[in-house]
């Protein structure tokens, strides 16, 4: 093992489909028995492949190529930010572009993370922080982001607990150099919120992408009013209740427990099968509407790349699938999965963890939410890995003579 921290290296879990309850339920094991050396020994065992539905990842899906998208916006707003870094916070936030650091996230509170937080930064660094946020999100994706801080630092009041919950405890990294033709990329890790943002040329590949919050709704303190991921929740929901009792059905592949995501932290390799109903079995409305459903994750993205994503996605409309668990009526709680060669989203109701409540029962006020890219190109690995290729390709067509 190297000296780097827990957190990288665990980069590499062990990602057998039997680990998965294992980690839904990593913030209890934390309490008791969970062995972290041995996790990390697992980590270190397998090299990425990408989330597959077989264990093959399929071939051919991703390509490096122009989007007309500028990525100069987040190029300056990257060079701003480490610029107002010191010497020995750079030493801590800098990356090569391929490292595992891009692949050591948690959505957990407690771990030990890489980079500069940004409760150790000073109020022109927290603004140079939260510009490169702004650069590269959507409104949408930016307040969002926000308001999950901030819902920490609601959690933090309501449970009294400021060592462990706040505003700030949110840690950057940046991987490679800031670029407009190298592959180069940022992370914002921390408690129920992780974006990982890669870059190549005009490209973006925003995933894996981890959004949620407990409670989700602040109703006192200093943030009282603010609330996310309702629009998902309900559209969710909607489309669910739409459907014609045999589509429900066929939708419907198992019960609701108190946690059912499966992409979640150290579990980049999972296997996850197509399940549920297909998009071919739906009407145009309820195809149009699973799209809007996609289009609300997708759309925390910057909104010239989200429409880019969009495109890719309907591309593969005919391959994804519709899964969900749980209830259907307007105060139900549950999960659902969308899932395409190309997209892997998921949303789920938790049981509770920080607040009070039945441990084993889940809430609408505890909520996760995951975007990944299945089959490789999570952290854009499939086009960093051609982008590589490529070189090496006219490195050897270079050395040779005419």
């Amino acid at each position: 093992m190297t000296d780097r921290p827990l957190k990288a290296a665990m980069s590499t879990i062990a990602t057998a489909t039997c680990l998965v309850p294992l980690l839904a339920s990593f913030a209890f094991a934390q309490q008791g028995g969970f062995d972290p050396e041995r996790m990390a020994r697992e980590a270190l065992a397998e090299p990425f492949v990408g989330i597959t539905a077989d264990g093959t990842p399929e071939e051919g899906l991703f390509a490096i190529g122009g989007t007309g998208v500028p990525t100069a916006p987040v190029i300056e707003a990257a060079d701003a930010f480490i610029a107002s870094l010191s010497e020995a916070q750079r030493k801590r936030t800098l990356f090569p572009v391929d490292d595992p650091e891009w692949r050591t996230w948690a959505n957990i509170h407690r771990f030990e993370r890489q980079g500069v937080s940004l409760q150790d930064m000073s109020e022109t660094q927290r603004d140079s922080a939260y510009a490169l946020l702004r650069a590269s999100l959507s409104a949408k994706g930016y307040e969002t982001s926000r308001d999950i801080m901030r819902l920490n630092e609601h959690l933090a009041e309501l449970v009294d607990n400021f060592d462990e919950y706040g505003e700030h405890r949110y840690a950057f990294t940046i991987m490679g150099e800031p670029s407009a033709s190298d592959p180069w990329g940022w992370q914002i890790d921390g408690h129920h919120l992780v974006i990982n943002y890669f870059v190549l040329g005009d490209q973006v590949v925003m995933t894996p992408t981890f959004l949620g919050s407990e409670p989700v709704e602040a109703t006192s303190g200093k943030y009282a009013g603010i609330s996310i991921l309702r629009p998902e929740q309900d559209l969710g929901l909607a489309l669910m209740q739409a459907l014609p009792p045999e589509q429900q059905k066929a939708a419907i592949i198992g019960d609701k427990g108190r946690g059912e995501l499966l992409a979640g932290m150290f579990t980049d390799n999972i296997t996850v099968p197509f399940e549920g109903l297909a998009a071919t079995e739906l009407s145009e409305a309820h195809r149009q509407s699973l799209l809007e459903v996609i289009a609300l994750h997708v759309g925390n993205m910057d909104d010239g790349h989200a429409r880019v994503r969009m495109d890719e996605v309907r591309d593969h409309l005919d391959e994804t699938t519709f899964a969900w668990k749980g209830g259907t009526a307007d105060d139900a709680v549950f999960y659902y999965r969308i899932q395409s060669p190309v997209i892997l989203i998921e949303f789920d109701h938790q049981g509770p963890i920080a607040l009070d409540g039945p441990r084993s029962e889940p809430t609408r006020r505890h909520v996760h939410t995951v975007v990944r890219t299945p089959n490789g190109n999570d952290y854009g690995k499939d086009l960093l890995r051609q982008h590589y290729e490529a070189i090496e390709h006219e490195a050897e067509h270079g050395s040779r003579k005419p």
